[in-house]
Order: structure tokens, then sequence, then C-alpha cells
């Protein structure tokens, strides 16, 4: 669908939605994100450029059927898929992803932590979706250094970051919140941090 639209802007240094929406240019992802949430095109870009809206298209993601998320769209639906160390391969999640999709899931994460060869599962989730398909790095990075994640690098950590994005992975959870001055608050918690990306950033 979108690989005319994309093939006139390799090469160019910025080609986020972001970009082009504050410098006044209404993209193809926009006008059709437009036309599915019965909304000006304008306002769209509008609602890019401020912030409050965003367009989950990376261009590395062909297949994908652009959508929005923010406060002048529809409210949208997250659906979980992964492989772990237990249980599921390629194509158990491949079809995870199908029924997903089938059953309304405007996106879908892929929470892979191990079990399978992760590039490869998430290269085949991102060529047979139509829908942006998000990632948590640090999963993959703590697989990268066998579970010790104290033997993990800043440089590392970005490397996963990069990959992800070179592969085509529409939005990640970074745990960017997270400061080091936070963890002693961490300690007087009754459960601790929930979160199993939080939990590792937090050990790291």
């Amino acid at each position: 669908m979108r690989s005319s639209w994309i093939e006139k802007r390799r090469g160019a240094a910025n080609v986020t939605q972001l970009h082009y929406a504050r410098a006044g240019m209404v993209t193809e992802e926009m006008a059709h994100v437009a036309r599915r949430e019965n909304l000006p095109e304008s306002l769209v870009m509008e609602e890019v450029a401020r912030g409050r809206m965003i367009i989950p298209a990376n261009i590395n993601h062909l297949n994908l059927e652009p959508m929005a998320i923010g406060i002048a769209s529809r409210c949208k639906v997250n659906a979980n898929i992964g492989a772990s160390p237990n249980a599921s391969d390629v194509a158990e999640e491949l079809k995870k992803l199908e029924l997903a999709v089938k059953y309304g899931a405007d996106t879908v994460m892929d929470l892979s932590t191990g079990g399978v060869n992760l590039d490869e599962v998430r290269t085949a989730i991102i060529q047979a979706s139509p829908v942006p398909i998000g990632t948590v790095p640090v999963y993959q990075a703590l697989e990268s250094v066998h579970g010790r994640i104290e033997n993990l690098t800043e440089d590392d950590f970005l490397h996963i970051i990069e990959k992800h994005c070179q592969q085509g992975v529409d939005y990640q959870t970074i745990h960017a919140g997270l400061l080091i001055e936070h963890l002693p608050k961490v300690r007087g918690r009754l459960t601790g941090i929930v979160s199993r990306g939080g939990g590792i950033l937090a050990q790291w």
C-alpha cells in the first residue's frame, strides 16, 4: 500500500510524520488517516505537529495500513503476542497476529522474550502485519547478554533499538521515564515494579 509513498522519500534526512506535519505538509499517511477517522486532513496534520496525535508508520513496514492514536481520533485497542523460552514458534506467533487483527486489534506488540530467533520472529510478524507493530527492546537486550543484565552496555541497548527500527518496528516501549533517583522510592512499594521491562531496566 505504501511502497510508492515511501519510495519518493528514500534518502531524505528526516522521514517522520512529525517532521512533515511541522513543515506544513500533509503526507499520504495523514490523508489516509483523515479518511479513516472522518477528520479534515488539516486537523490531522495539526494534531501530529502539536504532538497530540501519532501515526506509527515505519518506512520499512511497507504493507502497513496507516492509523492514528490521539485525542482527536477514535479509541484504539492493542493486542500483545510473543514467544517465550517455554512455548511458541514463528508459525504460532503469525497465527496469533492473524487472530488479533481479525478480531479488531488496532496495533500489536511483539513481546517475545526467547525460545525462538527474536529477529526472525519479529521480521515475520512485521512482514505479515497490516497494523502497527510495537516492541520492548530491553527484552532482546537481556536475551543478547544471556540474562546477565550487568553485562549490557549503553551501546548494546541503543544498537538493539536501532535494529528494531531498521526492521520496521513502528513504535517501542523503552521505559524512559525511570531515573536512577526513582529507585529508592520503589523499595517501599508492596508489589515492587510490576512492569517486566521496567523491572529489567531498574535492575540494569
